[in-house]
Parts: C-alpha cells; structure tokens; sequence
C-alpha cells in the first residue's frame, strides 16, 4: 500500500497537474531572470500607435459601450477606433456614433467572430495597419496598455500579444455570492497568468494555448491566414490562438507587466456557468477540431487537455466515493454490510488524504494572490473557492460532452452588466 506521503503527492499532483508545476517553474525563472520589466518601457517602439487600429464587436452594450470608447480614444485617435454593432437592438450604435468611431451597424447579427471579419474587411484594416487590437465591449484598456504592449512587437517573430486579464470590482456586485465569483474570477487571472502563461510564452518554447479575445494585439500580415470565423465553434480566441501554432505564423508574446486590461465578469452564479461552460466549450471544440499534431505546441496541449479531466474527475467524482469509502469503512468496524470497493478504496486512498491534498494547494493559491494583490477578500472567501472550482469541473465535462456530440453557432451570450466604473487588483 502506498504511504501518505505518496497518497498525498498523487492527489495532489492530479488537482494541481504537471503542466502548472512546469510552466510554474518556467515562469519564475523567467521572472527572476528579470524578464519581467516593473516600469513601463520608455523607448519608440517599431511599431507605434499611428499603426494601430481598435476594433470592437459589440452586441447590446448600451451601458458599458461609452466607457470602453472612451478609453480607446484615450490610446488612439477616435478615427482608429471601429466598431462593428452585431444586430444591436439598443442604443450601443448611436452610442459609438457620438463618440466618434467608425461604425459598421450589422443586421442580421452574425455573431463575434462574424462581426470582427465583418469589420477588417469593410475598413481595410489589414491593408491600413501594421496591428489590430481585438478589443471586448466592456473592456477599459490600462494607461499604459499601448505603451507597455507595443514593444512587444519589436521583435519580428512575434505575430500576436496577449493582454492581461484583471477583473472590474466597481461597481461591486450587488450580493455577497457576486462579490465572492467576481473574487474568485481575479484569483483565476492571476494564477494562470503567472504560474502557465508566462512560461508558455518563453520564447524557446512558444506554447501559449489562449489570445484571448477581451483585449489583445495581432500583426495584421496575419489576419488573413487565421481563420477568424471557423464554423461550428462558440468562441473565436481558442481557434485563432491555435491556428496560429498550426500554420506557424510565428511566436505569441505575453509579459503579464504589459497590456493589461480590465473586464466585467459575471456576479451571478447563473451568468457566470453560462459564461464559464461557453468559455469550455470553445476549448474543446477547438481542440478536437485541430487534433493532435507531431508539434511542441499541440503535445502540450493534449497534455494539459488530458490533465484538465483528470482534476475535473477527482473534484467531481473520487472526492464523493472517497467519502462513501469512509463511511463504508466506519460501516465495517460497526459490522454492518457494505461495498467491497468502496471498502478496498478506503484503503488505497483515505478520504481525508484526498480532501486534504485538495483544499491545501487551493488556499495556497487564495494566500498567494491576497499577499501578491495586498487584498485580503481572497483570504476572506477562501473556504467557498473550493465549491465553485467543482462547479469548473462540472462544467469542464459537460462542455467535452458537447463539444464531441455537436457544434455551436457562435450567438451572442453576452452575461448581464453592472454598468462602467472600473477599478481592479494590480498584481
């Protein structure tokens, strides 16, 4: 029989994976080689601003639409700023014509991925710019964003930078739950950010899986051999990000220090599953639609797919028999009848081990990022993370189950908004 110790290494090693532990290390290393810059880069870059062009799909947006423009134009001038208005019935294209932009009113909708291509080709983008900004509705862009980002680009073999993610806390959520799902959003950014995506982006190895879609920067030369609208797939940034590994377009960038933006997440449970199960779906569609190659990127990546399950069935389903184990075991010292495995795998794998090596490294990660951001709400609602981490995985098989049973049609699911303040961790 295997010692606690072991015990206590597998499970944790199935919840945490070994692609975290070696992108983990991967970035660390990176950082404390000093890869990562703590003060703006302060130099022109080759590709400057007068080169960029923001281009924003939008679909009923009405009450974060003004804010997100307004911050555009902060970066570049309201004639660089498109926005194409995917079959809006509210006042999200008279917003954007006030402001200034240039706008492509849709109708029908076509969907994100429909209205990004809609609005490349309407204005030419690919021919008038060195780079596009893929930029969400509800996105506010940091002060530095450009200025951050942009130098990223000095080097030649970098075809895409992606954005950093942080979560908008203003206006706060109007419950409890929503103030604890919008925490536990940020403490997601941020561990993947910092412990898988620095890594990934090491330039010897370019195994970045996401360009997400909220705020991110591709060389235009590009555009034209991604296929941006791919059929059949709920959401466009997993694709895009794979074609680029699948057609070695060139290396994907991220510095978690540059290009930061923020974003609304869901405050309800009900749009966060439905925003979180899309999110999953769009992985595995897009997965299953490139399928496994003889290449670094695509080893990696079923590697971590494989790992996904994994965790996902520990959280979902051994955590539940590792309880009924023990109460089978207690069952058998008071001498009632009960399942021979369930009893056999008391034995194997106590219940406490498993929860033990489950709940450890999630309030870790919750101490980590509350000294790293200096908030201690992370701290605060730690004990309800772990409840929402088995919501994850729930979701997580049940949009594998979609995704080999049929496909989507990329509608829109924009989640419910909170309105445009914006305010968020650093980290």
């Amino acid at each position: 029989m295997p010692t606690v110790a072991v015990e206590f290494a597998i499970t944790v090693i199935g919840i945490v994976g070994v692609s975290t532990l070696v992108w983990g290390t991967a970035g660390i290393l990176r950082a404390l080689a000093g890869a990562v810059r703590l003060t703006p880069f302060d130099y022109e870059p080759v590709v400057g601003p007068g080169g960029v062009a923001i281009v924003i799909a939008a679909h009923n947006e009405e009450l974060v639409i003004e804010k997100t423009l307004t911050s555009a134009m902060a970066h570049l001038p309201r004639g660089q700023v498109y926005v194409a208005s995917d079959g809006s019935s509210d006042r999200t294209t008279d917003l954007a014509i006030t402001l200034g932009a240039n706008v492509l009113d849709l109708n029908p909708n076509r969907g994100k991925a429909g209205a990004i291509v809609a609005a490349i080709e309407h204005f030419d983008l690919v021919e008038r710019y060195e780079v596009v900004m893929l930029l969400d509705a509800d996105t506010v862009l940091s002060e530095d964003y450009l200025r951050s980002g942009l130098p990223l680009f000095d080097d030649p073999d970098v075809v895409a930078v992606a954005g950093r993610a942080s979560t908008i806390f203003t206006p706060p959520p109007a419950t409890l739950a929503g103030r604890i799902i919008v925490t536990y959003r940020q403490r997601l950014y941020i561990a993947v950010q910092y412990l898988l995506k620095y890594g990934q982006a090491s330039r010897a190895v370019n195994v970045v899986s996401i360009v997400p879609g909220f705020a991110s920067m591709y060389r235009t030369r590009v555009l034209d051999a991604i296929d941006i609208d791919a059929p059949g797939l709920s959401i466009e940034d997993y694709n895009m990000t794979f074609e680029i590994h699948a057609k070695s377009l060139g290396r994907i960038a991220f510095n978690p220090r540059a290009a930061v933006a923020h974003t609304q997440d869901p405050d309800t449970l009900h749009e966060y599953a439905k925003q979180a199960g899309r999110w999953s779906l769009g992985y595995w569609q897009t997965l299953l639609r490139h399928g496994w190659r003889p290449r670094l990127f695509f080893q990696v990546a079923w590697l971590s797919a494989f790992e996904l399950i994994v965790a996902a069935l520990v959280l979902v389903l051994v955590l539940p028999i590792a309880l009924a184990s023990e109460s089978s075991a207690l069952a058998v010292e008071w001498g009632w009848s009960t399942n021979a495995f369930l009893e056999w795998f008391a034995r194997a794998l106590p219940a406490w081990v498993l929860l033990v090596g489950t709940l450890v490294p999630d309030f870790v990660l919750s101490f980590v990022t509350a000294v790293a951001t200096r908030n201690a709400r992370f701290l605060l609602y730690a004990p309800v993370f772990p409840l929402l981490r088995i919501l994850d995985a729930l979701l997580c098989i049940r949009a594998l189950g979609r995704a080999v049973s049929g496909s989507s049609t990329g509608v829109w699911q924009s989640p419910a908004r909170r309105g445009a303040s914006v305010q968020s961790d650093s980290a």
